[in-house]
């Protein structure tokens, strides 16, 4: 079973002042910590799809969203359709903007034995989201604005619903906070 990671780092950031991807935080970019630990946690390959800002990201392919101001459902389209090229079997899709992720978090979704799997936090749901190959086409047909796939997974009854707060934190990171600066 080949295992993709997805990171959306597409916007523009408007709360938080800037885009996030190039944003350092303990002396790494978020974008590259977020490439990190979705490999770390068993994603080969990883792929991340920019727009607002453009830049190098090592040890991961990208791919510029030219609708990135569309939204995230815009840049998951983006991302799904350039790995139905690929001999991927499932994507793990997370964010530019959380901090708080973790490798083993991603290892919990990843192993997840579901076509389906989302990460949760104290019961309340987030990121990463597992979503097998099957699933991809649907995903695309319904992820607009910034909802991404939010549509698709709404009532869905099978989703495996996989707690990591005990291993990682959700939150976003909406605004500067200490300790953060720009690339």
């Amino acid at each position: 079973m080949t295992t993709a990671g997805l990171v959306l780092a597409a916007g523009a950031g408007r709360r938080y002042g800037q885009p996030k991807a190039p944003v350092v935080i303990d002396g790494e970019r978020l974008v590259d910590r977020a490439v990190r630990v979705l490999r770390d946690g068993g994603c080969d390959p990883v792929l991340v799809v920019l727009g607002a800002w453009q830049g190098e990201v090592l040890h991961a392919d990208t791919v510029e969203n030219p609708d990135w101001a569309e939204g995230m459902g815009s840049s998951l389209r983006v991302g799904l359709t350039k790995l139905t090229d690929t001999n991927v079997d499932e994507v793990v899709v997370t964010l530019v903007d959380l901090p708080g992720l973790t490798s083993p978090a991603v290892e919990r979704i990843v192993s997840a034995d579901a076509s389906i799997a989302q990460a949760t936090y104290r019961g309340e749901r987030g990121h990463p989201v597992k979503f097998a190959r099957e699933h991809w086409a649907a995903i695309c047909g319904v992820a607009a604005g910034d909802a991404g796939a939010r549509n698709f997974l709404k009532g869905r009854t099978d989703v495996a619903l996989i707690e990591v707060g005990d291993v990682a934190d959700g939150t976003d990171l909406d605004e500067p906070v200490d300790g953060t600066s720009a690339s």
